[in-house]
């Protein structure tokens, strides 16, 4: 491509409005423009850049067995609703009316549509497995869209659908996707992690996430360096530590904590280490009965509660947070000086972390305004609490596979992989009949890839102060061809014009930058929109029968020999 045949716009600022390092360089280098508040418009750059990834999503996905379909972004409402998932989903899902006054929604996602097409034509064992995918726009109306193409409104997606008789055949396409996930984004050329994560609102069983490793990442995980192990820190098992708890030594005493309420001034204020403190948090479940349970949730002063995993636990549920006037109500003080050594005649739930239920000798509040106390132990003090995993974990933690110790570092999540079992196919009867000629409800998979969030998460990957560094593998451009005077030097005109000739025939991606500017901003251009290979044809240089040759990371140019530039760049795009 010639960049005077080219769509090409370039901004020497970003926007005042864009918030992080991607949404920047994009606008900056011309690869999107805003329309609306979390809608963009790809522009031609951008949109080179986006369908390269796109493309080795699809050739894996093919080479892994996957057929390619098409649904429609518009969808039924009825079958949100025949699903339940319809009232449930919040105000993401854009809804409207067509002419006949019929609902319908703008698809965040289409299980439903899915199990839909499935089950009308697959009838029989015979048909399965199949696994259907596409990769296709989707529009969820968040409140607050952010950070550029990583958190927009109308995004493109690659989701896929498989449909099998067993569970176990459900478990090998699982294992399957999870190679082709790994496969897709080693050949994008992003550094990665597939972590085991909580299922969510999507339902299922077993699930992980595909982040792409960033500073600027919103998620954190955990792993082991030492070994393979990784998860969601909202999924990673913190383990009970391997000490007993030691006997009691301090009687149980009260003391005064005037205004100290944060477990780190309570632990200031009595002059002992955080972990000794223990902090209450008093959640409340709505029952189906409609009645509620009080619950207090026992933590260590420095440690964190698990929403995912304390919600997970029986009898809790969707439980929230209790309000002031029902803490007075259960403990008769108000919060901030709450505990869990309760007067007789009062009988409150108490969970404890695995981490508190081996301490003796601890700090919690008295239940009393202003007081705390001390010397407390489980089986003197208060009854033997449950015990549970509610904490989330924290670099050091030992990992649970027993292979070393945990760290903490920040991801983006680009893919995700579900095993949705039969929560869909029970609810809308996508059944088969089996070799003995029995009804089955299918068991299915669910596999999903942010398209258009991977350019985002790649540039945030890979940046410096002159614009962006992309994988070769998705460049919007492999090699520039920075011609100098190309408007006013036949000789370099023409040798420009051969080697753009070459290369194209050659089958390589290239960008003869034709424009009449000066040579610094022809460079700063094609460092700003990534291109990873760069050839400067000048006068002087030709008259030596040299081209000039610099990586877009390289800290200084290289000259070669005219004649052999293409060999030398087809041997750089081979290395990759």
């Amino acid at each position: 491509m010639r960049t005077s045949q080219f769509f090409f716009t370039t901004l020497k600022e970003a926007p005042a409005d864009a918030e992080v390092i991607s949404q920047k360089l994009m606008l900056r280098a011309g690869y999107i423009k805003r329309a609306a508040a979390g809608i963009y418009t790809w522009m031609p750059l951008g949109l080179c850049v986006l369908r390269k990834v796109e493309n080795i999503i699809r050739e894996e996905m093919n080479a892994a067995g996957a057929l390619e379909l098409l649904m429609p972004a518009v969808q039924p409402f009825e079958l949100w609703e025949e699903s339940g998932r319809g009232p449930a989903y919040g105000p993401e899902l854009l809804r409207f009316k067509d002419r006949h006054q019929r609902d319908f929604v703008i698809g965040p996602t289409h299980e439903e549509v899915i199990t839909d097409v499935v089950r009308r034509d697959v009838k029989s064992y015979r048909q399965l497995p199949i696994h259907l995918y596409q990769i296709q726009s989707k529009f969820r109306d968040e409140i607050r869209p952010r950070f550029g193409v990583m958190r927009g409104r109308e995004f493109l997606m690659k989701d896929g659908y498989s449909f099998h008789a067993s569970f176990a055949d459900l478990q090998r396409e699982y294992d399957n996707m999870h190679a082709t996930y790994s496969r897709i984004f080693t050949r994008l050329g992003l550094r990665f992690r597939a972590v085991a994560a909580d299922t969510g609102a999507i339902g299922g069983t077993g699930s992980h996430e595909f982040h792409v490793l960033a500073d600027s990442g919103e998620d954190a995980i955990a792993y082991c360096p030492e070994s393979a192990y990784a998860a969601n820190v909202e999924l990673a098992e913190a383990l009970a530590p391997a000490a007993p708890r030691p006997a009691a030594s301090e009687p149980l005493t009260r003391v005064a904590t005037p205004g100290q309420t944060a477990c780190a001034d309570v632990a200031q204020f009595l002059k002992v280490d955080l972990p000794r403190i223990v902090k209450s948090i008093a959640v409340v479940s709505e029952q189906a009965d409609g009645g509620k349970t009080f619950t207090l949730l026992l933590l260590r002063g420095d440690h964190e509660l698990n929403e995912i995993k304390a919600g997970k636990l029986a009898g809790l549920g969707a439980f929230r947070f209790a309000s002031e006037a029902e803490v007075i109500e259960h403990l008769g003080c108000k919060p901030g000086y709450i505990g869990p050594v309760i007067g007789c005649g009062r009988s409150i739930r108490v969970i404890a972390d695995r981490s508190v239920a081996v301490l003796s000798d601890f700090i919690c509040g008295a239940n009393v305004a202003g007081q705390h106390l001390r010397g407390v132990n489980f089986g003197r003090d208060l009854a033997e609490p449950e015990v549970a995993d509610i904490r989330k974990i924290v670099a050091g933690d030992p990992a649970p596979d027993g292979k070393g110790r945990l760290d903490i570092l920040r991801g983006i999540e680009v893919g995700h992989i579900f095993q949705l079992r039969r929560k869909y196919a029970e609810a809308m009867n996508c059944a088969f009949v089996d070799e003995n000629g029995k009804s089955q409800i299918m068991e299915m998979g669910c596999y999903g890839i942010g398209v258009s969030r991977i350019v985002g998460v790649a540039i945030e990957q890979g940046n410096d102060e002159r614009g962006i560094i992309l994988p070769a593998a998705i460049a919007p451009f492999s090699v520039g061809i920075v011609p100098m005077g190309y408007h006013k030097n036949e000789a370099v005109r023409r040798e420009a014009d051969r080697l753009y000739a070459d290369l194209r025939a050659a089958g390589v991606d290239v960008l003869l930058d034709d424009r009449d500017e000066r040579p610094g901003v022809l460079f700063a251009d094609l460092e700003l929109i990534g291109v990873p290979h760069r050839l400067v044809i000048g006068e002087r240089g030709l008259k030596d029968g040299q081209i000039e040759y610099k990586g877009r990371q390289d800290a200084a140019a290289t000259m070669l020999p005219a004649s052999d530039v293409l060999a030398f760049i087809r041997e750089k795009l081979c290395a990759g």
